[in-house]
C-alpha cells in the first residue's frame, strides 16, 4: 500500500548524537544505536476509522523526531508500519454508519495520509494493510500450531502464552500483575471469560468464519486475523529483527505491544526487539483522547479551521513524548505565536553557527520541550543563520 510523499530533509554540517529513548522494558534510557549503520523502527498504525485525532499525531510525531536524529547521526533508517484494515472496531462503526467496512477503511486511510503530509512526518518504507497480508498471518499460525505454541477453540485459534518455545515473558514491557492485566484485556479487545481457553490470557491468532463478517480463505481454513499476530508478522517480514526500536501510545504496551513481541519471538526465536518505546495519551476535557469516549479533536478539522500544520506540530512538541498531557485550544495559540516569532526571526540569515546545543538536548530521550526552548533562546538573542534555520527545519520537522 501506498504512503505519503516524504518531506524534503535539510543537510546539516556535521554529524549529530546517536539519540538516546526510553525502553520500557528495562525502565531505563538507552542508546538507540546499531552496530552496522542501519536502524530499524516498527510503528503501530491506525485502525482505519476517526482518523487522525491528536493522539495519533503525537504517537507519530515521537517517532518522526526519532527518525530525524537517527538521519542525523548518520544512520540508514528502515521503517514500516501497518494498517488494521480489518477488525472488530471498525467493522462495528461501518455497521453503525450503514457503509462498506472497506470504503470506510480506504477513506479514513486516504485522510490519514494527508494529515501525516500535512504535519510533514516521514513515511514508512513499508506501509502495510492488514488485508494485504492475510495468507501470510495464516501461515505464521499454522507455524504456531506446528510447535504447539497455539490451540484451537471451536473454529478459533489461541496462542498459548506459558508455552516454553520463545524468549519472551508475559509482563516484560508492562511490569503489570496478573489481576490488572485481566482487567486491560477485557477493556483491551481480549475475551478473557471464554471458555475453553487453556488461559484467561491467551490471545487470539485467528478468528474463524463468522456469518455477516469478512473472511479469508487460508490454511487455516475461512477466517480473519487476531489482532496482535498483525504486527508481529509485518514488522518481522519487512523489517529485520531484532528491530532497533518498537513504538506505539502507551496504551498499546498491554496487550497489544507484549502480545505482538510474544508471537514474533515464537516465530523467530529470538525477541522483537531491542527497545520498547511509547508515548504518552493526549488529554481533551479531562480524559484520554479515544475513539470510544468520542472525545476526539482531529487534525483535519483543526486545519480545516485554519490552523497551520507547522503550529499543530510545535503545539504537540511543546510537550514531552512520554508524557500524557491535556490539548487546549491555548496550547494551539502559543504555538501559532511561537512559530510567527520564529518566522520572523529567519527572514534574514547570516553566516552559519554551530547547532550542537539542539542536537544535545533532542538525542536526551526526544526532549522536545528542551529543543523548542533552544530556539527561543537563539531567536531572543542570536542572529538568524542559516544552519539554525536548516537545524529547525531537520530536526523539529518546523519549515520556517
Amino acid at each position: 500500500m501506498q504512503a505519503w510523499e516524504h518531506p524534503t530533509l535539510q543537510a546539516l554540517p556535521g554529524i549529530g548524537p546517536v539519540p538516546q529513548i526510553y525502553d520500557s522494558a528495562s525502565d531505563a534510557v538507552v542508546a538507540a544505536t546499531s552496530t552496522h549503520g542501519v536502524v530499524s523502527l516498527y510503528v503501530c498504525g491506525i485502525t482505519p476509522y476517526d482518523a487522525t485525532h491528536l493522539g495519533h499525531a503525537a504517537t507519530y510525531l515521537a517517532f518522526d523526531t526519532l527518525q530525524r536524529l537517527w538521519r542525523d547521526a548518520g544512520y540508514e533508517v528502515r521503517y514500516a508500519q501497518n494498517t488494521t484494515d480489518v477488525d472488530d472496531p471498525l467493522l462495528e462503526r461501518a455497521a453503525r454508519d450503514g457503509v462498506d467496512w472497506r470504503v470506510l477503511a480506504r477513506e479514513q486511510t486516504d485522510g490519514f495520509r494527508r494529515d501525516m503530509e500535512l504535519l510533514r512526518i516521514i513515511p514508512p518504507d513499508h506501509f502495510v494493510a492488514v488485508t494485504e497480508v492475510i495468507e501470510q498471518i495464516a501461515d505464521a499460525v499454522s507455524r504456531l500450531l506446528d510447535t504447539g505454541t497455539a490451540y484451537r477453540v471451536e473454529g478459533d485459534i489461541y496462542f498459548d502464552g506459558a508455552a516454553d518455545s520463545a524468549p519472551w515473558f508475559l509482563g516484560q514491557e508492562s511490569g503489570l500483575d496478573r489481576a490488572t492485566m485481566l482487567e486491560l484485556s477485557a477493556e483491551r479487545g481480549g475475551d478473557p471469560t471464554r471458555a475453553g481457553k487453556r488461559d484467561p490470557l491467551d490471545p487470539l491468532l485467528w478468528r474463524g468464519e463468522r456469518d455477516g463478517e469478512p473472511s479469508w480463505a487460508s490454511v487455516l481454513g475461512r477466517g480473519r486475523p487476531g489482532w496482535h499476530i498483525e504486527c508481529s508478522v509485518i514488522a518481522t517480514r519487512y523489517l529485520p529483527t531484532p528491530l532497533t526500536v518498537n513504538g506505539g501510545g502507551s496504551d498499546l504496551i498491554f496487550p497489544h505491544h507484549e502480545y505482538s513481541a510474544g508471537h514474533a519471538a515464537a516465530l523467530t526465536g529470538q525477541p522483537l526487539a531491542k527497545i520498547y518505546a511509547h508515548g504518552g495519551m493526549i488529554g481533551f476535557q479531562g480524559e484520554k483522547m479515544s475513539k470510544s469516549l468520542g472525545n476526539l479533536v482531529l487534525v483535519s478539522t483543526l486545519i480545516e479551521s485554519g490552523a497551520d500544520p507547522a503550529a499543530i506540530r510545535l503545539a504537540l512538541l511543546d510537550g514531552h513524548y512520554r508524557a500524557d498531557r491535556e490539548w487546549t485550544h491555548d496550547l494551539l495559540t502559543a504555538a501559532t505565536d511561537r512559530l510567527a516569532r520564529w518566522r520572523a526571526w529567519s527572514t534574514s540569515t547570516v553566516g552559519d553557527s554551530s547547532i550542537d546545543d539542539l542536537r544535545a538536548v533532542l538525542a536526551n530521550d526526544l526532549d522536545t520541550v528542551g529543543a523548542l526552548a533552544v530556539v527561543d533562546g537563539w531567536v531572543e538573542r542570536k542572529p538568524a543563520t542559516v544552519s539554525r534555520v536548516n537545524a529547525i527545519d531537520a530536526l523539529l520537522g518546523v519549515r520556517l
